[in-house]
């Protein structure tokens, strides 16, 4: 008995595994093989190489922006993929790759259950299937670049799948899909276009209507350079994604079989790197001559635009074209980081806006230009050049609108932007709890103080304090007091306060960031689920000697100003000074003061 129950439920088991996997495993062994195993490699490799461009990504921004955000930019980096991944899956694949409809739209594949892929194909569905979902992610991370620093992560996230499940795949179906702009003819080998000006466009919108970092540029409209925290790290991304490159453009041939693809490959792999090498070093020099400096962050931002900017007719173009295009990328960008930064003041950290969306339509409309065969100045016919520029304009037109509806509805919805307080303090600590990115070592110094509004009004009430008598204390042999009086407070609060004290004429200071706790034992962390020992809490300190304005007068105004009755709101420390000399002109005593307090 017991052995026919057990015969019955290996029999039950068995029927299960039959209806899950209807195909016995060696049945791929019986029958011809369809598939090229080479091509299905060649794809699958691309599809390797251009997920790696997530880190690219990742690494390029974080180096570009500060060290209090870097935790905040590498987690948009993982999630956007992560979150882009099922969303394409679901519904973005089937809108780009589905039977065409009217060539507007692909129809609805649902989990990808009904595609597949033409019968010459040497690779299978699965294979395609992840070809194109790493380069959906790629438009989608294009954006976090430009939005970095002052974004909600929860709006982040949204907009992220927004992008993968409808924004990128439709324009695509337009491209890639048998949609209208393939039917008549236009040319996007990998993705100029498609991927990078799409990315590139949702950038600008997105960056536009959340409006520049705080302190990026004063009343008058000049510009404060917000320098990122390493230098380094960004040319690590930049690097990462130049290598990676080549499985973006290589293996879009999705072929290796026979010569013609063979050449193909090898063609777009120095077309690739001759555009991005000639577009760095006409970046570089053109900064060098412009700044009177080499500028690092603009040759790198040159690169990309090479990259770029080659990438719609990698195959199609010769090498003196390809050398063409990267000059033409690497002097576009740099113009156009200058007009968007400082003439129509959209805050772009990285430059995306520029790299991806400016070079991207560039580089599709050279192509219309210097394509060996049909290329306007092959061919004396400017058809093909046209119908470059139909493409750019539409996919421009289409995007900015689907992009400005998700995000004016996340902007009157959940809200777009963090508070000013969140922004200052940094999205590491406001959004993800962390204290520091980098744990053990102390964060980079801040470049630019940000500058928080304040209505006059409240700068008055705020600032209206009595200069009270100094406590007596002796005075030095020049018969006046000097003191030292120093403040440490909460990053958050410092330009309130110095806006506070330059109306009582405090002209000078000494800022410096520290590191420290008191009864409250710094920040408690979490880190993998666990209790991560006391912390040092970042802190601003500030040294302001005086004479003729008495130090009560100070505490007053500081008290009222950094005053929330909670825990870190700051200490005062006064002290005596013995004398004062000023190096420059040799004065000393009350003289050194009189024009510079500190």
């Amino acid at each position: 008995m017991k052995k026919t129950v057990s015969w019955l439920y290996q029999l039950l088991l068995a029927t299960v595994f039959l209806c899950l996997y209807p195909e016995p495993a060696f049945a791929a062994d019986s029958l011809p093989q369809r598939f090229s195993s080479v091509d299905t490699i060649w794809v699958l490799l691309g599809a390797a190489l251009v997920f790696f461009m997530q880190p690219g990504f990742a690494m390029c921004e974080t180096g570009l922006t500060r060290a209090k955000n870097a935790g905040n930019i590498v987690m948009k980096n993982v999630m956007d993929f992560a979150l882009g991944t099922p969303a394409f899956w679901i519904i973005g694949f089937g809108l780009m790759f589905g039977t065409d409809i009217n060539g507007i739209i692909g129809t609805p594949d649902f989990f990808v259950t009904k595609f597949n892929v033409a019968e010459d194909a040497g690779f299978p569905n699965m294979a395609f299937l992840i070809f194109q979902t790493v380069f959906c992610a790629t438009a989608a991370t294009i954006v976090s670049g430009s939005m970095a620093e002052r974004t909600k992560f929860s709006s982040y996230c949204i907009y992220s799948i927004a992008i993968s499940l409808v924004i990128y795949p439709i324009s695509g179906h337009w491209i890639w899909g048998d949609g209208w702009l393939a039917q008549i003819g236009f040319h996007d080998f990998a993705g100029s276009t498609a991927v990078h000006m799409v990315g590139g466009v949702c950038a600008c919108i997105g960056a536009w209507l959340l409006g520049p970092r705080i302190g990026k540029y004063n009343d008058d409209g000049t510009v404060n350079a917000i320098p990122g925290h390493s230098l380094p790290l960004a040319t690590l991304g930049v690097f990462i994604l130049w290598f990676a490159w080549f499985g973006f453009n290589g293996c879009s041939t999705v072929s290796m079989t026979g010569d013609e693809a063979i050449l193909s490959a090898a063609h777009i792999f120095v077309t690739t790197n001759m555009s991005a090498a000639i577009a760095t070093c006409t970046a570089m020099f053109l900064t060098w001559i412009r700044y009177g400096k080499p500028d690092v962050s603009m040759t790198l931002n040159g690169a990309l635009a090479g990259l770029v900017g080659i990438t719609a007719g990698c195959d199609l173009v010769t090498v003196p074209g390809a050398f063409l295009i990267g000059l033409v990328s690497g002097i576009a960008v740099v113009y156009s980081i200058e007009f968007i930064d400082q003439k129509i003041q959209i805050d772009d950290p990285v430059g995306a806006i520029s790299v991806h969306g400016v070079c991207g339509a560039l580089g599709t409309v050279l192509t219309g230009l210097l394509a060996e065969q049909d290329g306007w100045l092959y061919s004396g016919d400017p058809h093909f050049f046209y119908v470059q520029v139909t493409g750019v304009v539409s996919v421009i037109i289409y995007v900015a609108i689907a992009a400005g509806i998700v995000f004016k509805t996340i902007k009157s919805t959940i809200g777009l932007r963090v508070t000013a307080k969140e922004e200052i303090a940094g999205l590491d600590f406001e959004e993800h709890g962390l204290t520091s990115a980098y744990a053990d070592f102390m964060p980079a110094p801040e470049h630019a103080f940000p500058v928080e509004a304040i209505s006059a009004d409240t700068a008055k009430s705020q600032q209206s304090v009595p200069a009270t008598a100094p406590a007596a204390r002796p005075a030095s042999p020049d018969g006046h007091v000097y003191s030292l009086v120093t403040i440490i407070t909460s990053k958050e609060r410092f330009q309130l306060l110095k806006n506070a004290l330059e109306t009582i004429g405090i002209t000078g200071m000494t800022v410096t960031e520290v590191h420290g706790y008191g009864i409250q034992k710094g920040h408690t962390e979490l880190y993998r689920g666990a209790s991560v020992a006391s912390r040092l809490l970042p802190k601003i300190r500030l040294d302001i000697v005086v004479s003729a304005i008495p130090p009560r007068t100070i505490i007053e105004i500081a008290k009222k100003v950094l005053y929330t009755g909670k825990y870190g709101d700051g200490k005062i420390f006064v002290s005596t000074i013995d004398n004062v000399v000023k190096i420059r002109t040799g004065e000393e005593g009350f003289d050194a003061l009189q024009d510079y307090p500190m």
